[in-house]
């Protein structure tokens, strides 16, 4: 939904948390959410750990715009649907996110959302797409060998997208 990245980006940040570096995230240094490789990528050079831990909420939204709610056309999903998306696309990348929406809609999974996907958003229920969506990334996530160690704070994230991006549908 149109103008929805300010709230959405809100949530998606108190999930990221600030900075950290545990031994079993491959993601490594990572502070809001952005890992210290996208970092440098986004920034063009390389930089040290001191650098990552002074990233704040104004340096990191444009690069979430940018590389992750524009890229899963945020602004043409309906309200709700926008944010479970973005959410996955920024913790499991953005091609998975529209894999997972467009499995949710019973379409061919490409990982890019385009005309069909979004004709098949524009029909469907909202808060169905949410569960769907969520189911499909929980079930991903528990897949993985780390799920061991981050499943339980995993879980709760689910959990609280799908609250919330219920809310957000009705």
């Amino acid at each position: 939904m149109r103008d929805n990245y300010n709230t959405c980006i809100a949530h998606v940040l108190k999930h990221e948390g600030g900075f950290v570096n545990h031994p079993s995230d491959p993601g490594g240094a990572t502070n809001k959410g952005v890992t210290k490789k996208v970092w440098e990528e986004w920034v063009g050079h390389p930089v040290t750990i001191d650098d990552m831990k002074a990233l704040t909420t104004e340096d990191v939204q444009p690069l979430y715009k940018k590389n992750y709610w524009d890229r899963v056309r945020g602004d043409d999903l309906p309200a709700g649907v926008d944010y479970a998306v973005f959410d996955v696309a920024v913790n499991s990348g953005v091609v998975r996110a529209a894999k997972f929406l467009q499995a949710a809609l019973g379409l061919n999974q490409d990982g890019i959302i385009g005309p069909a996907t979004l004709a098949a958003v524009a029909a469907a229920n909202p808060r169905d797409l949410v569960t769907n969506i969520c189911d499909k990334r929980l079930a991903f996530m528990q897949s993985l060998p780390i799920w061991s160690t981050f499943g339980k704070g995993w879980q709760r994230r689910v959990d609280d997208v799908e609250k919330v991006a219920f809310e957000m549908a009705t």
